[in-house]
């Protein structure tokens, strides 16, 4: 139909859509195969790119038709067509209704495939609830079910909200045993996107799905010819299984944990097997499910001998002549460095990344390199990796140098040795990329050097000789300027770096920079007023010279009038007083590294190498950590984290203002009377303890505090485990766990002492051994001391001993439950909550959250099947006391009703508070 010219189409086609358009308005009725070619011709046009504005009507009729060829032109039309115009959108769903009820597998299936393609908010209002019918229905095709599965996961992706889990969710994951592997494919693509949001739903899929990929992995290429791709049995629904196995922990039956294992062990072998084809299909299909068990043997995390082997199988490809493979390994092998198990085994292939790094072509393999060397570094080869990236960072390519800077920075500060070793590093990384070293970069070098009193000479020395090169990046004067501004005096003795050769060096400098960097140095000048008295007129000529005094800028012009007004008027006194040393800088996470995570993104590499080796295998909290400031000191927010050294650079007239009252005493001394006042989060955490045990109490870039806890009557004892997540040992470590008054004789807590030395990277764990004497409301406060990094570090959390913990879960029928609720109908011995859901109502997890309070969950007691109702008894050393709950959700209006009857009144208060915070 194209013509010729773009004029003579459009001519063209305009003549034609004139004819059709008098086809559909002519007397004669259309026969079927008319309409159907008509149709078809108006789709062709619409697909050449021309508006079409009728014809609508005619498409929706072609679905009514019993014939294969016109309903599947009508439902082609429709897919690419349609739009939210309500009358044929009713028209068309009465049709696909209508085909989906009518049982003949082909139009069942064009019905669904128009539902996916169209995909929208209508279609799913429409049919979100029909199809899972189908899918799960005995009698169904194999091919219907394909579809039904596949149409199912694409509403589901564009509104979840409206396709409702129910009973079919169960017999759904039951397709993965399905005898037909198109099924099962379809099937498990649709439950690996639903369990992501739902895990419960489709847990049971975990032990079908092992079962299943173990089928797979043993049979013979030709048990499964349909679907042997190259040799490579089933190698999609393969991968599409270890995907869905990635969503839940390793599986907790020994017998189903065994297979999986066996299945894995299989896949790594079979890597091992000379290729049984030499075509490249072969082995993508053959590498897909290597990498896709690699991943979820990364993902569990728990068979050392896995991980290893894992290790070694992507070593052979950090060699391999596909780019795309050398890629991939080494991007595995990042998320392989972060696990304790395989760590060691990652190192011994240091030399094959470091000479990637060197002669890879590809610029993007070259940065996984970098990754990879990024998180398999630690204290033994810290030194090596980092000279290797200074190297690789004189001709590395331009879009990634700034990462490789952040990298280098964090990694000379995190394994540190020698901090002489650092300085060198970081001037060395301002000499080779400067351009490329970002502010928080160079804040850092010098919150470490103020903050090391064993470092400081040897900095002004280095930044003393750096500054002499002719040409200097501005980053290296802004160092230079404040490090010689505050220990300049410390090298002042050595002739050849008297006073006035190290300002007259900064001064050669000045009209080089920029205003920022020109402000800074004029800061630096004041200090050499009050540092070298014998060279102050130099130094006032200069402030008064026109070029400051009158200059442009009003930043530089007003610092150069007060700093020259400061100098003529002030004693030698209140000089040394508002010119003194910057004060140590309170520690807290490194701006640097959240600067890379920034740039990076979540949960990548950063992250994990955080965990790496200073989180102990106890202690398995959260992925990323919290960015909670414990200590009174650390109240400014990374982000802000030297930015006062770029306002107004280096005078010290005031500590900085902080929103805690106890900021000096935690600066300036180690005083450790004042108990801190509760971290930030620390309620939440509390909270979550309630209903359970085990887990992260408390986490900041210095600490994390994890807790396992046991409780048997009026008994209990409870391991505290502190990580030391830095590099640097906690000194005089002082945990106490705090009763206050009326809590003492409630509860008797003996706690064993703890070294004060906890090393870099270390952990310590302390017992706890707990008695309930009687009935108490409050928890117990565990208050934290010491010395870091010459700074002292004060906080507290909630200890989660509550009174719930002393229960024991008593079984009773329908009948006693309710004789006992009415024995306990005093007004004073009830306690009634109404209160708003906080999470969504999900049955099983508030089942799950009342077991976990302690009482035993009662089935089939109340009347009402959709509220949950429980029993036990309160043990302390003085009294037993039982307690019966009532807990009535209204999904509704997404409220609760909690009622709690107890023979004493200020138990039933308690549990009651404790309680409702949970749902």
């Amino acid at each position: 139909m194209a013509g010729k010219s773009k004029e003579a189409e459009i001519k063209r086609i305009n003549k034609e859509l004139a004819n059709i358009r008098s086809k559909f308005k002519g007397d004669k009725a259309l026969d079927g195969y008319s309409k159907k070619k008509y149709v078809c011709k108006l789709l062709f046009i619409f697909l050449l790119g021309h508006d079409i504005d009728f014809g609508h009507m005619e498409a929706v009729n072609l679905l009514s038709s019993n014939r294969y060829t016109e309903k599947q032109i009508g439902y082609l039309f429709i897919s690419v067509l349609v739009n939210s115009n309500s009358e044929l959108i009713r028209l068309i769903n009465n049709a696909i209704k209508n085909d989906l009820a009518s049982r003949n597998p082909t139009f069942m299936g064009l019905a669904l495939h128009c539902i996916a393609n169209v995909g929208s908010r209508e279609m799913a209002e429409a049919f979100a609830g029909e199809i899972p019918k189908i899918l799960v229905a005995g009698d169904t095709m194999d091919s219907v079910k394909q579809s039904a599965a596949l149409c199912l996961l694409r509403l589901y992706r564009t509104s979840p909200d409206l396709v409702p889990m129910g009973d079919w969710t169960s017999r759904v994951v039951h397709l993965l045993n399905d005898q037909h592997l198109g099924v099962v494919t379809a099937a498990t693509s649709l439950i690996t996107t639903l369990a992501q949001k739902n895990p419960e739903e489709f847990k049971t899929s975990v032990s079908l799905a092992v079962s299943r990929l173990s089928r797979i992995v043993t049979s013979a290429s030709t048990d499964l010819q349909d679907y042997t791709y190259y040799f490579v049995p089933a190698p999609w629904l393969s991968v599409k299984l270890l995907r869905l196995l990635q969503c839940y922990p390793p599986p907790e039956d020994p017998a189903v944990r065994g297979r999986l294992t066996e299945c894995l062990e299989t896949i790594l072998n079979k890597a091992q097997e000379p290729p049984k084809s030499k075509k490249v299909q072969h082995s993508n299909a053959k590498n897909a499910v290597l990498f896709e068990a690699i991943s979820l043997i990364i993902h569990h995390d728990s068979e050392p001998n896995l991980l290893v082997r894992a290790c070694n199988q992507l070593g052979q490809f950090l060699q391999h002549r596909e780019t795309n493979l050398r890629y991939l390994a080494l991007e595995s092998m990042c998320t392989l460095a972060s696990s304790e198990f395989s760590h060691e085994a990652v190192k011994t292939h240091i030399e094959t990344v470091i000479n990637a790094l060197k002669t890879e072509r590809d610029v993007s393999v070259r940065q996984r390199a970098v990754d990879l060397l990024y998180a398999m570094c630690d204290r033994s080869n810290a030194q090596q990796i980092v000279a290797e990236m200074l190297n690789y960072l004189e001709t590395a390519d331009y879009s990634i140098r700034e990462e490789i800077v952040l990298k280098v920075a964090i990694l000379a500060e995190k394994y540190a040795v020698d901090y002489t070793w650092y300085v060198d590093t970081i001037l060395n990384l301002i000499r080779i990329a400067g351009d490329y070293v970002s502010e928080e970069v160079w804040y850092r070098v010098i919150q470490i050097v103020i903050n090391r009193d064993d470092v400081q000479g040897y900095a002004a020395k280095t930044v003393f000789e750096a500054l002499q090169a002719p040409a200097c990046h501005e980053n290296l004067v802004k160092v230079g300027g404040y490090i010689l501004g505050e220990f300049g005096n410390l090298i002042a003795g050595d002739p050849r770096s008297s006073p006035l050769i190290q300002f007259n060096l900064l001064h050669s400098k000045f009209h080089l920079c920029s205003v920022p960097t020109r402000a800074l140095l004029l800061s630096t000048y004041i200090k050499f007023v009050n540092l070298f008295p014998e060279i102050k007129t130099t130094i006032q000529d200069v402030l008064r010279s026109d070029s400051q005094l009158k200059n442009a800028d009003v930043e530089l012009q007003q610092r150069a009038v007060e700093y020259l007004r400061l100098s003529t008027i002030a004693s030698t006194d209140i000089l040394a007083t508002v010119l003194e040393e910057m004060p140590p800088f309170p520690e807290r996470e490194s701006s640097i590294l959240a600067k890379l995570k920034k740039k990076k993104g979540p949960g990548t590499v950063t992250d994990l190498e955080e965990i790496k080796k200073e989180r102990s295998s106890d202690m398995n909290g959260s992925a990323e950590p919290a960015s909670v400031n414990a200590s009174a000191v650390s109240t400014p927010s990374p982000s802000a984290d030297l930015l006062g050294l770029g306002a107004a650079p280096l005078t010290n007239s005031a500590p900085p203002p902080s929103s805690s009252g106890s900021l000096l005493v935690d600066v300036f001394s180690d005083s450790a009377s004042a108990v801190a006042p509760l971290a930030p989060g620390s309620d939440d955490n509390f909270a979550r303890f309630v209903c359970k045990n085990n887990g992260v109490l408390f986490e900041n870039q210095l600490l994390q505090i994890g807790l396992k806890s046991e409780f048997r009557q009026n008994l209990g004892r409870m391991f505290i485990f502190y990580g030391n997540k830095t590099s640097t040992q906690f000194l005089n470590f002082t945990p106490t766990v705090i009763c206050s008054d009326d809590l003492q004789p409630s509860l008797n807590l003996q706690t064993k002492p703890v070294d004060p030395t906890v090393d870099g990277g270390a952990q310590v764990q302390q017992v706890v051994n707990i008695e309930c004497v009687s009935d108490f409301m409050e928890a117990p406060i565990l208050n934290i001391q010491f010395r870091y990094g010459g700074t002292f570090q004060n906080l507290s959390v909630k200890l989660p001993i509550t009174l719930n913990k002393f229960f024991q879960p008593t079984e009773m029928s329908s009948q006693d439950f309710f004789q006992r609720w009415k024995q306990l109908s005093n007004p004073k011995q009830e306690v009634q909550n109404i209160f708003k859901a906080k999470h969504p109502m999900d049955a099983e997890i508030t089942k799950a959250k009342i077991i976990g309070f302690g009482s035993a969950l009662l089935e089939e007691v109340d009347p009402n099947p959709a509220n949950f109702v429980g029993a036990g008894i309160i043990h302390t050393k003085t009294t037993q006391i039982g307690c019966l709950l009532r807990l009535e959700p209204n999904l509704q209006a997404q409220m609760y009703r909690l009622t709690l009857r107890t023979s004493k009144e200020a138990v039933s208060q308690r549990l009651c508070e404790l309680l409702s915070e949970q749902f």
